[in-house]
Order: C-alpha cells, then sequence, then structure tokens
C-alpha cells in the first residue's frame, strides 16, 4: 500500500513539474505562444487589464483587454500621452495584432516590454 502512495505521489510531482515547465516555456518563446505573422515583431504585453484601442487614444474604444500576453506589432506612432504613477509617461503606441489578418488594436508602449520606442517595430 505504501508502495502505491509513493508510486502515485511521484506520478503527480512529475506531471506538475511538467506543466510548470510548459506554462513557463510558453511565456519564454513568443514563437510558440504567437501564431502570428513570421516577418512581424513579436511584443510582450508585461502588465495587467492593459486596453487595446481603436485609436492612439486613451478616449477611443476599447476593442479588447489584455494581460501578459504576447502579440504582433505592425508599427508604432506617437498619439496623446498616457501617464501611469507607477510606470511614467509616454506617448508612443504600438498597432498591434493577434495574428495575420486580425483587427489592429492600439496599445500605449508603457505596457509593452522594450522601453519608450520598441526596437524592431517600424513607424507607421
Amino acid at each position: 500500500m505504501n508502495r502505491l502512495i509513493r508510486r502515485s505521489a511521484t506520478a503527480l510531482a512529475a506531471a506538475a513539474l511538467a506543466a510548470g515547465a510548459l506554462a513557463t516555456t510558453a511565456q519564454a518563446a513568443p514563437a510558440a505562444a504567437n501564431s502570428g505573422d513570421p516577418t512581424l515583431t513579436d511584443v510582450y504585453i508585461w502588465a495587467t487589464d492593459v486596453n487595446l484601442r481603436e485609436q492612439p487614444t486613451r478616449n477611443s474604444n476599447v476593442l479588447a483587454v489584455r494581460s501578459k500576453y504576447w502579440l504582433d506589432a505592425v508599427c508604432q506612432t506617437q498619439g496623446e500621452s498616457v501617464t501611469d504613477p507607477a510606470v511614467g509617461t509616454n506617448n508612443w503606441w504600438t498597432a498591434v495584432q493577434e495574428f495575420a489578418g486580425s483587427d489592429i488594436a492600439w496599445v500605449n508602449n508603457l505596457y509593452i516590454r522594450g522601453g519608450v520606442k520598441i526596437e524592431g517595430v517600424p513607424d507607421c
């Protein structure tokens, strides 16, 4: 009986480790997490509950809300400044899409890993 319990516990522990490794791999590998256009730059929204908007302004319609998420960046442009007391201020916005051919949405660069202007993403 004890042998059966130990085997079950070992199997459960191995499964938990494998699942954790897969989750870590999915976040660390944008190509695996993002099945978008390979000619576009992958960008990572590092924050939670980030609005993806219709235009590069805070008052335009919210098309989606994403948290800790990989997207394809189409281009970036200057738009309305956004200030977040915890992060700073930025007026650069990136046009993103979830996969090739999907709708374009805008996210302020404050919430994208990479700085004020994202390297590798062309200007619009």
